[in-house]
């Protein structure tokens, strides 16, 4: 493939696309964008090989046409050459450090090497400006005075790049493989157990609000999916993401869902330190107020978008949001730290008492390697639930008081089961209403805790 042409031709056919959307009166939807597009990248390759004839070269066969014109189509509307990485099913996540260094993340945890995804670092960088500003909806800046992006694409897969305060343009594309998801489906899994899964289950119906706390890559957003799953197809839902990860609104299940997506600005910052454009969650989550909402999903929270966390919790209706995080425990004074980037007003006394008053659970989920030489040396990953913790309002000196419902399994016992029951709040017995399984529960107590 003469990937220098496709990327000649790309732009090309991009320049000829924008002026005839633009002549044209009417506002042309996607797939009749890609069927005209279609139309003048067969022009394009026809006058390249026409030109290629001409300059004494052999004239190009079928299905060299065929494969060249593909691979600008790819370019102009999908993700040119790492298009057949992201159609993989072996890959789940794409590390890119330099055109040429590429390394593919699949699905059992090992690590292999990837095609170069340019010819060169400068030609990534203008794939991923021409990708980030292509979005009728919601296009995003890259440049250098903006070097770092967050893009969703197609299929539900996530994109992060920086360049330009990179030594390298980087990128990482995170593909969501489990869409359509139960906590059933994680049991099988064995991301949870039975009585694991009967008591998140039951906490959604009776809407408690729930953190999803882990590592990248841990599978937050899956276990969102699955808690989702659990909510009534007729309640009206409302997400408030930074990127569509969760994409409720397409899975099909809940009759109506409400999507929000925080939009970056550009251009240089007015008075109020905003920048032209901007439209945050906070934003968001004062207009979906009067949307008649039964639930409100934060998605991650990673700095002072936690406002929007805690007043969906206080409304109230069961909110559901994920975090970085080494332990549960460790999740609380994460949020208690985000809240306090709001602004000087947010004191740490403040911050405690609102998310003790509005977290109900944290649901901290692990990812570790299994190692194995029996039948070819490999690896493969296992995430699962090690801990739930109840919080609550506590003590002055922290401000919080924090329960192990479920414990994570000590490696003296052997067990590969993940969580396992600890300590329960006499409150949350009456959880076994919503079809809590109470007494398996208190059978896997230790001894010592047992009623």
């Amino acid at each position: 493939m003469d990937w220098t042409l496709v990327t000649a031709l790309r732009a090309q056919a991009s320049e000829q696309l924008s002026q005839s959307v633009a002549a044209d009166r009417t506002r042309l939807d996607r797939a009749a964008q890609e069927e005209l597009g279609r139309a003048v990248v067969l022009d394009l390759v026809d006058a390249a090989m026409a030109e290629a004839v001409n300059a004494g070269e052999s004239a190009w066969s079928p299905q060299r046409q065929r494969v060249i014109a593909q691979a600008v189509f790819d370019a102009l509307f999908r993700l040119g050459r790492l298009q057949p990485l992201v159609d993989d099913d072996r890959v789940e996540n794409i590390i890119i450090a330099g055109f040429d260094h590429v390394l593919l993340e699949l699905v059992d945890g090992s690590l292999v090497d990837g095609p170069r995804v340019a010819e060169s670092d400068e030609e990534l960088i203008d794939f991923l400006v021409f990708l980030a500003s292509r979005s009728e909806v919601n296009a995003r800046s890259f440049s250098q005075a903006q070097p770092r992006l967050h893009l969703r694409l197609d299929g539900g897969s996530r994109l992060a790049a920086a360049a330009w305060v990179t030594p390298r343009p980087s990128v990482v594309i995170r593909r969501h493989r489990l869409m359509h998801v139960t906590l059933e489906d994680l049991v099988e899994r064995g991301a949870m157990t039975p009585v694991v899964a009967s008591f998140l289950r039951a906490a959604v119906r009776a809407r408690k609000s729930i953190v999803v706390s882990g590592e990248q890559g841990a599978g937050k957003t899956t276990l969102v999916r699955a808690l989702c799953a659990e909510i009534d197809p007729l309640e009206a839902i409302g997400t408030f993401e930074t990127e569509y990860e969760l994409h409720l609104h397409e899975l099909g299940r809940h009759k109506i869902v409400h999507p929000w997506e925080a939009r970056p600005g550009s251009g240089e910052r007015g008075p109020d330190g905003r920048q032209a454009g901007e439209f945050t969650l906070d934003e968001a989550l004062v207009d979906s107020f009067r949307f008649n909402l039964s639930r409100q999903i934060v998605g991650e929270v990673r700095g002072r978008e936690i406002w929007a966390m805690i007043k969906a919790m206080e409304s109230g209706t069961g909110s559901i949001s994920t975090t970085h995080s080494t332990d549960a425990v460790a999740a609380v004074r994460k949020l208690v730290t985000c809240a306090m980037e709001a602004g000087a007003h947010v004191t740490h006394e403040l911050a405690t008492s609102k998310l003790a008053a509005t977290v109900d659970l944290i649901v901290h989920l692990t990812m570790d390697s299994i190692h194995t030489v029996q039948g070819g040396d490999h690896s493969r990953r296992r995430r699962r639930v090690t801990e739930v913790v109840a919080v609550a309002p506590g003590e002055r000196a922290t401000g919080y008081a924090t329960t192990h419902v479920f414990r994570t399994d000590s490696p003296e016992s052997g067990s590969s089961a993940g969580a396992l029951p600890g300590v329960l709040p006499d409150d949350y017995r009456a959880l076994a209403e919503h079809g809590f399984d109470l007494a398996g529960y208190l059978a896997g107590q230790p001894t010592g805790v047992r009623p």
